[in-house]
């Protein structure tokens, strides 16, 4: 389990204009004006926690996600880069707001499964290949330091990939991921923030548990 986005909200003004503005990114995710203005304070808290300069960084991104640690993950880097719509290495704030559109609750499971999909395709090929599935497996095993002998990580790769590759051609395409997540659900609960429900309320942190559990 690794600590998402951990931090206290301060309060403070937001006033930004354009495709920025609080009343256009409610528009066009599932938070309220009331709660985009919420999530500036936990945007501004992150974008200056080393640089302050309102954009946040990837080493503010790899705090926020592995508090107190300096491990550098897979992960990180993947989930950074899907924020980061604009590819030029910060996350401002409307990335932050409609990549975190997502891991609301009422987001529709459809977009969840999506995102997931493009967290494991790490090419960006629009296939998920066997070697990029051991690559997150590592990482998420890093994350959480556990140990597994080779033979057992290529066994888990091998089941996997035996189970999603319905049309055996090597390679997990989109459609195959969606019908094995339909049969496992709980595939998706890492990408559901229950915090961001009603973030206009007082809370202690958000917490994205990146294990997957049956």
């Amino acid at each position: 389990m690794s600590s998402f986005f951990t931090c206290l909200c301060v309060k403070a003004g937001y006033k930004k204009k354009g495709s920025d503005d609080p009343s256009v990114l409610a528009s066009q995710t599932y938070f309220s004006v009331n709660e985009v203005e919420a999530l500036y304070d936990l945007f501004k808290k992150l974008s200056s926690s080393i640089i302050d300069d309102g954009l946040i960084h990837k080493e503010e991104f790899q705090l926020a996600l592995f508090r107190n640690s300096s491990k550098q993950n897979l992960f990180v880097d993947r989930v950074f880069d899907l924020f980061d719509f604009k590819h030029n290495g910060v996350i401002e704030f409307g990335e932050f707001v409609r990549s975190l559109s997502v891991f609301h609750p009422r987001a529709p499971a459809s977009d969840k499964i999506t995102f997931l999909f493009r967290l494991y395709d790490l090419r960006q090929t629009g296939y998920i290949e066997r070697e990029e599935l051991k690559d997150m497996v590592l990482a998420l095993l890093s994350e959480s330091d556990l140990l597994l002998s080779d033979d057992m990580i290529e066994s888990i790769i091998d089941k996997t990939m035996m189970e999603v590759d319905t049309k055996g051609d090597g390679m997990i395409d989109l459609e195959e991921w969606k019908e094995f997540v339909a049969k496992n659900p709980s595939l998706i609960k890492p990408v559901t923030l229950p915090d961001l429900e009603d973030i206009t309320l007082a809370f202690p942190s958000f917490v994205m548990d990146s294990n997957v559990q049956d």
